[in-house]
């Protein structure tokens, strides 16, 4: 959910509307990548009679550029059939679902997976079956074993799943909307008028109990780059990532209540890093950046160099942030910003690493598949000294929130400003949450993401 409703469109639109995107070597098998893709934010998982599904009429892609250019040379392609065993009943199932074949369950959907190479397309799974959502104890007595039946291999070492999974993204949604008034903070805040550090509250979880429906693709890392031998310090060993969503351009709306799709299909979801349109991007080009390709992000760099919350810090918490006020009323660009998000991390700015992908700027996770997984992933990533996490690409345990505070608020600026000193709050502010505010947990193999949380059984025990 790192950018859930984030536009005016997507938000009337929850089917196509791309929640979190993932890229990360895969622990357990590190000769590989895995790539995550979330949809159909905020999902309360008591969500009877009609549960939760992906759109049958939406083209959902992940995107891997190779070569720099932030344009795809390699997507995988995902389209959805349901299909009803019993028109006449309310029910979505008539007993306890015990496999994926059950015939107490009534709407099951079904999917395609495509790979599109240099444009070539290439059907890799056709009719494979998606897990049901967590009903209940009666409904869904196994789940866990059903969310495992559910991952298909396919031709040239590749692992699919599509389906519900619960939501891993943890944020504190009410106090950072809420004018950024974040709990461990809250004492520093304007409307307090007071600049001393007190006692810190825990931030609260407001995703904590709610399901997502996630589409997890396995490769080969081999499979992804160009050709050649690929080191830590070699460009080609670096893969940029995004998802999409398209809708096809006629929608026809029948009086018997069917609703017919035609013409070609235009992108109207895309998402890589977290929270890049929903914190970055003004309201008024939101829509806008959601149809665009990466390629064309220059168009928005300005949001990127000066984003609007990097002023809105030291307004918010007078007297915290005085180096960074200092800096955004010199109107200096942020160029660590436009490096982490719009090109990579070059070579020489943090010992040991770089996932850059050259001079084009673009949206993209960008993952260097060369840097192993880490034996103790720190979930603060580069930042805490963990070269597998994010920005190098995103981890399911990842804490981008508090990963992106301290990068705008200046915790990152001495990478390309060594005279910059930034404010000691930098370094701290949070929104005071950890992985271990996700009651789910996380999988320890593919799909990583933990087993969706029942209708019967929420709120969590």
């Amino acid at each position: 959910m790192s950018s859930h409703r984030e536009a005016p469109e997507i938000s009337k639109d929850p089917v196509a509307d791309s929640t979190d995107v993932y890229a990360f070597v895969s622990p357990d098998r590190p000769d590989t990548v895995t790539l995550i893709a979330n949809y159909i934010p905020l999902q309360g998982p008591a969500g009877g009679p009609n549960f939760y599904e992906f759109g049958d009429d939406v083209l959902y892609e992940i995107h891997i550029d190779n070569n720099g250019d932030g344009f795809p040379d390699i997507s995988y392609q995902f389209r959805f059939q349901t299909v009803l065993r019993n028109e006449n009943t309310f029910l979505y199932n008539t007993g306890p679902i015990l496999s994926l074949d059950s015939p107490n369950w009534n709407s099951r959907q079904f999917y395609t997976v495509t790979s599109l190479v240099n444009g070539r397309p290439q059907v890799l799974g056709s009719n494979l079956p998606c897990p049901p959502c967590n009903i209940g104890p009666l409904s869904t007595p196994n789940y866990a074993g059903l969310g495992a039946a559910a991952v298909h291999s396919l031709p040239g070492g590749i692992s699919v799943f599509a389906g519900q999974r619960a939501e891993g993204f943890y944020v504190d949604l009410g106090a950072v909307f809420d004018l950024g008034d974040l709990r461990p903070f809250e004492q520093l805040h304007a409307q307090y008028g007071m600049n001393v550090f007190s006692s810190a509250a825990p931030g609260v979880n407001a995703t904590a109990a709610l399901n997502v429906h996630s589409i997890a693709i396995q490769v080969p890392i081999a499979q992804l780059l160009q050709s050649g031998s690929h080191g830590v310090t070699d460009p080609r060993a670096v893969i940029g990532v995004w998802t999409s969503a398209s809708r096809q351009t006629v929608r026809l709306l029948e009086g018997n209540g069917r609703i017919i799709s035609t013409g070609p299909f235009q992108q109207v979801s895309r998402l890589a890093n977290p929270l890049f349109n929903e914190v970055l991007i003004p309201l008024g080009l939101k829509d806008q950046w959601n149809s665009l390709p990466p390629s064309d992000d220059k168009l928005f760099l300005s949001h990127v160099t000066n984003p609007e919350l990097a002023s809105l810090l030291p307004a918010l918490y007078p007297g915290v942030f005085p180096n960074l006020a200092a800096l955004v009323q010199a109107g200096t660009a942020r160029a660590d910003l436009q490096a982490i998000l719009l090109t990579g991390i070059p070579s020489g700015i943090v010992p040991g690493f770089q996932n850059n992908t050259g001079t084009v700027l673009a949206d993209m996770m960008r993952l260097n598949t060369a840097i192993p997984p880490s034996a103790s992933p720190n979930p603060l990533g580069i930042i805490g000294g963990d070269l597998a996490g994010f920005p190098n690409g995103r981890r399911v345990m990842d804490d981008v929130v508090t990963i992106e505070l301290r990068a705008i608020a200046g915790a990152t600026f001495p990478l390309v400003n060594k005279s910059f000193t930034p404010d000691g709050a930098a370094s701290l502010v949070t929104d005071g949450l950890t992985a271990s505010n996700v009651p789910s947990g996380f999988l320890s193999t593919f799909p990583y993401l933990g087993v969706p949380y029942s209708g019967f059984n929420t709120p969590p025990s």
